[in-house]
């Protein structure tokens, strides 16, 4: 039987960044009270060192975390709630980041990878930690030799890129003993004055009040549908199988764009989708969606480097939607187009102003992407890192897998997601995890030529030192 032992936390301490601090309030932007106030994390697994051990690990982190938090010094901070706004705002006091170290008495072979978010939670590797900590780094060692490395925060203070940015430049300090500002578009930048501000009189189209719903019960699908109406998956992509689906999206046509690889596997997703939907009967149309980081949007001649190190939120929603029987009649190059014509229409300076408006007016609310609730016809929303810089080699060697979560997972959320994460070494492959229907994963799970493969411990290289069952 599976050793289903709970992670033995073995230190919880408190990091405060290195120098002097002045302490000050971070007021967070319009855009960073979109996204819900939950927790939300990078994890990275990595195989056994080939040198040293746990211990060395643990030491590295401990020893560049204060010169780290001299750059982020809003994560040594605390997420306090105002009085008066009833809006959340980083107290920058200098209170510590928290470092938590913790063991397991299982290997990473003996995870469920399909189901890796559950499996963790069986365990505890995932340790919880206060709802007004802004980073909690939790290192967990396994039976086997390797270890966990999560970096959880919440997402009102940060996105996934600024979770990536967090990984990378901290690697580049434990490898070099020092982030090199002068390039990479210099140091990390918190600064909320390079986005646009709310209109003394707001203004913005109808149609962005429909893209969002209260975050109540009464507009939400009931928890039991919600429990039962997923499956999860993950799955790596070859490099040669996303260059073979690019060339299948691109037009062949003179001055035709060729799909970028999101595009491409936006749009086999799409047409899996709509077959899928077409065999229920139940449908005429189906939609997909798109978180769209808008830091390249909002660049203008002066803030390109505050905007490429930004650290907060700056996305958004891009919605499509189509007939069914369009969706599979399309070749691929034209879906591929569809996809790129719905990002590209979101990703506008005015577009972004418009949601500064938005959410001025409804400060105070919570509120999600009408997509995403699971009315109306079935939507599949897809985030991808796959263009934003994540290093995870912190002197042991390129973490196996490095993967964003939520604690909360999709809650009761009935949408299908998707996330596309690149694979830790820069080989051009991916991994792609999918909280979606029972019907959209046997397609995909069946679909030839297999370009969609289920990850395995044996594919990582978390090869078990005792065979066991899995978690």
């Amino acid at each position: 039987m599976a050793d289903y032992s709970r992670v033995r936390v073995v230190s919880r301490s408190l990091v405060k960044a290195a120098g002097t601090v002045t302490p000050r309030i971070l007021a967070v932007s319009n855009l960073d009270l979109l996204p819900r106030p939950i927790p939300s994390l990078l994890l990275c697994a990595y195989r056994k060192p080939s040198t040293g051990c746990f211990g060395d690990v643990v030491a590295i982190f401990k020893a560049s975390l204060p010169s780290l938090l001299e750059h982020f010094f809003p994560l040594a901070g605390r997420l306090v709630y105002s009085p008066r706004s009833g809006v959340p705002e980083v107290h920058c006091d200098n209170q510590g980041a928290e470092l938590v170290v913790g063991e397991a008495g299982v290997e990473l072979a003996s995870l469920d990878y399909g189901a890796l978010g559950a499996s963790l939670a069986r365990i505890g590797a995932l340790v919880q930690y206060g709802a007004d900590v802004v980073l909690s780094v939790q290192l967990v060692s396994f039976a086997c030799g390797g270890f966990t490395v999560a970096w959880c925060s919440n997402h009102v203070v940060m996105d996934g890129y600024g979770l990536c940015m967090l990984a990378s430049m901290w690697s580049e300090l434990a490898r070099s003993g020092r982030i090199d500002t002068t390039r990479g578009g210099g140091a990390p930048s918190f600064d909320r004055s390079v986005l646009p501000r709310p209109r003394a009189a707001p203004s913005y189209s109808p149609s962005l009040s429909e893209a969002f719903t209260p975050f109540e019960g009464k507009h939400l699908v009931n928890s039991l549908t919600a429990e039962s109406y997923c499956v999860t998956r993950l799955y790596y992509v070859e490099e040669r199988d996303i260059a073979m689906l690019r060339a299948r999206a691109s037009g062949e046509g003179v001055g035709e764009l060729r799909a970028t690889r999101l595009e491409a596997m936006s749009a086999y997703l799409w047409k899996a989708l709509a077959a899928v939907v077409a065999a229920s009967g139940s449908d005429e149309t189906c939609r997909m969606g798109w978180w769209v980081d808008g830091r390249r949007r909002l660049s203008v001649p002066g803030n390109e480097a505050a905007m490429r190190n930004y650290v907060g939120n700056v996305g958004t929603f891009a919605l499509a939607e189509a007939a069914v029987e369009e969706i599979r009649r399309r070749p691929l190059p034209e879906v591929a187009s569809m996809v790129r014509e719905a990002i590209a229409a979101r990703a506008t300076e005015e577009h972004f102003q418009e949601l500064m408006d938005w959410v001025e007016e409804h400060k105070g609310g919570r509120f999600v992407e009408t997509a995403t609730v699971g009315l109306g016809s079935p939507a599949l929303a897809v985030t991808s890192f796959a263009s934003f810089r994540l290093q995870t080699d912190f002197g042991f060697g390129h973490a196996a897998l490095a993967m964003p979560m939520m604690l909360a997972g999709t809650g009761r959320l009935c949408a299908g997601f998707v996330k596309i994460v690149p694979r830790p070494g820069g080989d051009g492959s991916w991994v792609v995890s999918m909280v979606v229907w029972p019907r959209l994963a046997a397609a995909l799970d069946s679909d030839e030529p297999r370009i969609l493969r289920p990850v395995t411990a044996e594919y990582l290289g978390l090869k078990a030192e005792n065979p066991c069952s899995r978690l």
